[in-house]
């Protein structure tokens, strides 16, 4: 049910009441106020502007003439205050604690840093990959369709973090628990959103542990040729970097590394496909889909591919998060501010993911590596971009692999120490914090050593996560808004949502089937 104001907005009749001394008969409309108190419309009671219904009358008519004007200004301004702060609200207390919820500081430009920090990214360079499987047509009809699908569904998300008056879904496990039931809406959310979370950190310890390890060969060159750090040495050389900066207590405190991170994130996108767009095509590019051996192997690829693609779009379980982080009034609530540091923050993805999906595949066509453009730019033309260039574009990806990590690990920290003040009652010492981020960090290393399978692994990260961003929204806006049965709205959103979940299960299935077939041996990058 969206917030409304109560009145004949929601169909309710103005019931008609005596006034004392009046004569037989005469009456009045009586108005439904925001905090269910009734109020009677006439003169020398204005109906607010804003806010649709007439000023409250907290006591009885004979008690309130007799107080006079004065006490009704106060009543008036009591009823003010109470919507500038927000009297609907109930918090929980222990939400003063967790890391989500203990800044209530932010604002539209921190909703866009987040949200171009948590949707933007390494998935990006995996798209053209996803293009040498499915072929233009395809390939650009499925970033498309899922572009505005998943936008729609991030609309949802906003709109239903107040969907009930006196109540803020923070976390989007909340929110499922209010959809679907206590119990079962933990089953269905939990999982996939700390497996989104914990895959995508273990996915980035390898993209920045790689990524990592080249800059360093080519920014050392021969120098650095005489005893080099292994692979998995980079990737605990990034993982204890990742550590240090995860200190940060909470949400609000990591904007500023959000805003580089965004930065980041669009300067390496953009220099990636400019790179690779103005350097001479390999002379045995073709655009033709990848062939299989076998229908059963094109169909797991295809679904592999499409996976990829849904994996690039993977930042909705932080958008009820973020919310949390600003504050929200009867009279300015949080939708708003973030609202449009979204569609501000969506626009710039759009111009990074479609730039470089189209951009890439044109330069390497089916030559693709697994790796992705960043692989296909150091294999194809290491030797003919300026290495100081080439090892800045490296650099700004470790850069925002860093950024990164933060956002997406906040949702597992929050986890964490939720677990530890509901047992306690007692927020957790600077000590017991470091301790959860730091065991943390080590199991991601220890995962991402374990699946060093890039654009596999996306494929199924895609599958696994596909219904937090494009089914889960739209099952939990038919239970929570109730639209009448077969509109158009009943029928846009149960279509979207069983369509999702079967994706969500082919895409499984194709990543799982790449994984194994692909084997131990793919690596993210492969240098020479």
């Amino acid at each position: 049910m969206e917030t409304r104001g109560m009145g004949t907005s929601q169909g309710l009749e103005p019931e008609l009441v005596s006034i004392p001394g009046s004569p037989r008969g005469a009456s009045t409309p009586e108005a439904v106020t925001p905090t269910g108190q009734r109020s009677r419309g006439g003169e020398g009671e204005p109906v607010s502007a804003k806010s649709g219904t007439a000023s409250p009358r907290f006591l009885s008519p004979s008690v309130s003439s007799a107080l006079g004007t004065p006490m009704k200004r106060v009543l008036v301004n009591l009823r003010g205050y109470l919507e500038e702060v927000g009297h609907l609200t109930k918090l929980n207390p222990h939400d003063a604690w967790l890391p989500i919820t203990e800044s209530r500081h932010g604002n539209a430009h921190y909703a866009a840093f987040h949200n171009l920090n948590a949707g933007i990214g390494f998935q990006a360079l995996l798209l053209p990959v996803a293009f040498a499987f499915l072929g233009w047509s395809w390939g650009i009809i499925a970033l498309t369709v899922a572009y505005f699908w998943q936008l729609y569904t991030l609309w949802i998300l906003v709109k239903l973090h107040e969907a009930l008056p006196g109540r803020r879904y923070n976390r989007y496990v909340e929110l499922a628990q209010a959809a679907f039931g206590e119990r079962f809406g933990v089953w269905l959310a939990l999982f996939p959103t700390i497996y989104l979370s914990a895959g995508t950190a273990a996915a980035l310890i390898l993209i920045g542990g790689e990524t990592l390890k080249l800059f360093f060969q080519i920014a050392c060159g021969s120098l650095c040729s005489s005893n080099p750090l292994s692979t998995v040495e980079w990737y605990l050389v990034f993982t204890f970097l990742c550590i240090v900066l995860s200190q940060l207590p909470n949400l609000n405190s990591i904007a500023g590394l959000s805003l580089i991170g965004a930065l980041t994130a669009i300067t390496y996108t953009s220099m990636a496909w400019i790179l690779s767009v103005g350097q001479e095509r390999p002379p045995s590019v073709s655009y033709q889909p990848l062939s299989s051996p076998s229908f059963g192997a094109a169909a797991y690829s295809v679904s592999n591919a499409l996976g990829i693609i849904a994996y690039a779009f993977r930042g909705h379980n932080l958008a009820l998060e973020i919310q949390a982080t600003m504050p929200s009034t009867f009279k300015h609530p949080a939708h708003v501010p973030m609202w449009r540091g979204a569609k501000v923050a969506y626009l710039l993805i759009a111009l990074c993911f479609f730039p470089i999906a189209v951009g890439g595949f044109w330069a390497y066509g089916n030559l693709m590596p697994a790796g992705g453009i960043l692989n296909a730019l150091y294999a194809f033309h290491s030797g003919d971009i300026a290495r100081g260039l080439l090892a800045s574009t490296f650099l700004l990806v470790v850069f925002h692999c860093l950024t990164s990590f933060q956002i997406y690990s906040m949702p597992v920290f929050d986890s964490f120490e939720a677990g530890y003040t509901s047992r306690t009652n007692r927020p957790c010492s600077v000590w017991v914090r470091s301790g959860f981020r730091v065991l943390y960090g080590l199991v991601s290393f220890f995962v991402g050593v374990a699946l060093p399978f890039l654009s596999s692994l996306a494929g199924l990260l895609g599958g696994l996560s596909l219904p937090v961003t494009f089914a889960y929204p739209c099952f939990m806006w038919i239970r929570m808004k109730q639209p009448p049965r077969f509109s158009f709205d009943w029928y846009l959103n149960w279509t979207l949502g069983i369509i999702g979940m079967a994706f969500s299960l082919a895409f499984s299935v194709g990543g799982v089937w790449s994984m194994v077939n692909r084997g131990i041996q793919l690596k993210f990058f492969k240098p020479n």
